[in-house]
């Protein structure tokens, strides 16, 4: 009897301590959860007005969003979030999200501001995996080369200068990396491609339109 005491004792403290444990690592990923977001938030947000500054526009980039599906840009038919800059009323450029799947070590996660005249404001990239000291100098924190996209334009949609310079283009490669600047390339010339088959919808959206993107 003793023994079946002590045992049911045993039982009921470690299904209490399995109920406790529980319960706080259930807290736990909620905290943690609330704390990605307003994390990825203010990435997101830094990352945008890096493009277009607050002081050049008078709407919030934020709030004056879109849906729109593009598979092109994307690799995916589920709606994304692209931002609207406007001045004096008017949209004055798109901030499009832009997946590059070709990257060395895979995904690699960028937004492209295009204005409306369809030259490029800037471009960014908010993740990827790429070599240290090799592929990550497409992050502004190692080097300046993705600012090389500012006011760069396409003449076509097969425009030969979109391309890094080993593949006869206009674009530097890194020093013993080629493959990531030419995925980063090639997503934001979809980029473009994309903003110039859609200009008239994404321009002139309503806030609750889904635009269906080229395919």
């Amino acid at each position: 009897m003793q023994m079946f005491s002590a045992l049911k004792t045993s039982t009921i403290a470690i299904s209490l301590f399995a109920v406790v444990c529980a319960g706080i690592i259930a807290i736990t990923q909620v905290s943690t959860a609330d704390l990605i977001e307003v994390n990825e938030r203010e990435q997101r947000a830094k990352a945008l007005y890096e493009i277009i500054p607050r002081s050049t526009i008078d709407n919030d980039l934020l709030l004056d969003t879109l849906d729109i599906v593009a598979p092109a840009l994307q690799g995916h038919n589920q709606p994304v979030t692209a931002y609207r800059a406007r001045k004096d009323g008017r949209v004055s450029a798109v901030i499009l999200p832009i997946v590059a799947p070709d990257g060395y070590s895979g995904n690699i996660s960028l937004i492209a501001g295009i204005s409306a005249q369809g030259n490029v404001i800037g471009v960014r990239v908010l993740a990827h995996k790429e070599t240290p000291g090799l592929g990550d100098k497409v992050d502004t924190k190692k080097s300046d080369w993705i600012l090389s996209f500012n006011g760069k334009s396409k003449d076509a949609s097969n425009d030969p200068r979109w391309a890094v310079k080993k593949d006869g283009g206009e674009f530097d490669q890194f020093t013993g990396a080629t493959i990531t600047p030419r995925a980063v390339v090639g997503a934001v010339s979809r980029a473009i491609d994309y903003f110039s088959n859609n200009r008239t919808q994404l321009l002139d959206l309503n806030a609750d339109t889904a635009i269906e993107g080229s395919k």
